[in-house]
């Protein structure tokens, strides 16, 4: 007996396969990675990624379906405003759950099941209709085993944490995203990125990052562990330095703020190479004390803006500077001059969580 296993994520995939191997003894579970609801495609690389691990730990074959989002996007036009398990789950399970019957067909399965009945965000009896309606039109049995029960939620939880799987804090789609964050009044993060491409901490790239240097580490056997940090985090959002209403180039350095987002002043005085705003603490240094410090050799700001080193060096600079805890802006520019400037700062500090890897 051959069954397709549709895979939406290594927490719900990685105890649903253990349950069918232990369900179905002498069954052929082949995985199907086919998830093209998952924004951003770093998102969906970096969930890709842990099921790959996952199903090499377990013996799974997997195969990566494709990541069709511009379709998805079109088949889930209207229903941008549903709810979670509303009219837009419907449609994205079946489209999902359409490909996989007919990849099961194509490979010749008994059987075709998802992982998404073992996650608690979603309606096993909803799941069913979609499955069981495809499986007959493409002549696959839709299997619907229900894991859930007899504490199998908490058993899941239980081996995610264990097998240190990776645990992603959305369903997957942009318009849930979107809506979740709304309501958690949290910076919709997974959205953006820096001009100065810098890996943000607790981003999606740290993510991957991290992971991949799990793999790499796992392949070595050394012996890691993964543990949560929670700490204050910083995001920019707009930035620039205006000289008699012209803007001139500019790079702020990490956990830069500015109460009211705008301030107009001058530089009024200079101590030990830090240049002085006579308003909100606010702070300069120019292009040739950052190349020394950092001992870089950026020809101009805008050099460096475009190719910034990264976060964590900037931030030891900063350090270095103003002191650890300073929520002070401090500028680089390529010529400090004492003039009148204007300085326009939005930024965001938040309580957030990362994943950090110990090495044991």
């Amino acid at each position: 007996m051959k069954i397709l296993v549709h895979i939406c994520c290594s927490v719900d995939s990685h105890f649903f396969l253990q349950r069918l191997q232990q369900e179905y003894k002498d069954a052929i579970l082949i995985g199907f990675f086919y998830d093209p609801n998952i924004h951003p495609y770093s998102e969906y690389y970096l969930r890709l990624l842990d099921v790959k691990r996952s199903c090499d730990i377990l013996g799974v074959e997997l195969i990566e379906g494709e990541y069709d989002y511009l379709g998805w996007i079109e088949a889930t036009r209207g229903l941008e405003n549903e709810p979670e398990k509303g009219a837009r789950c419907s449609v994205c399970f079946d489209r999902r759950f359409e490909v996989s019957a007919i990849k099961a067909k194509e490979l010749g399965c008994d059987y075709f099941t998802s992982t998404l009945l073992t996650s608690p965000k979603k309606s096993i009896e909803q799941l069913k209709i979609s499955g069981n309606e495809l499986a007959k039109k493409y002549g696959v049995e839709f299997l619907a085993p229900d894991f859930r029960q007899k504490n199998g939620t908490q058993e899941q939880n239980i081996i995610a944490k264990e097998a240190k799987l990776y645990r992603q804090n959305y369903c997957g789609c942009l318009y849930a995203l979107k809506q979740q964050r709304e309501q958690q009044n949290r910076l919709l993060d997974e959205l953006s990125c820096p001009l100065t491409k810098q890996i943000m901490p607790a981003s999606i790239e740290s993510k991957i990052k991290l992971y991949e240097k799990r793999v790499k580490l796992e392949e070595q056997n050394r012996s890691y562990e993964i543990i949560k940090k929670r700490f204050l985090n910083w995001r920019l959002l707009n930035a620039k330095v205006l000289s008699k209403k012209k803007v001139i180039h500019s790079h702020f350095l990490p956990y830069s703020t500015l109460k009211r987002g705008f301030s107009r002043g001058k530089i009024d005085k200079k101590i030990a190479n830090i240049y002085y705003f006579n308003r909100d603490e606010i702070k300069f240094i120019d292009l040739n004390l950052y190349n020394k410090l950092l001992k870089t050799n950026y020809k101009s700001v805008l050099d460096l803006a475009n190719n910034a080193p990264s976060f964590e060096n900037e931030l030891n600079l900063k350090n270095k500077l103003l002191g650890e805890f300073d929520l002070s802006a401090l500028i680089v520019l390529d010529e400090v001059k004492e003039e009148k400037l204007e300085i326009i700062l939005e930024s965001k500090n938040f309580e957030d969580v990362e994943d950090k890897l110990i090495l044991t």
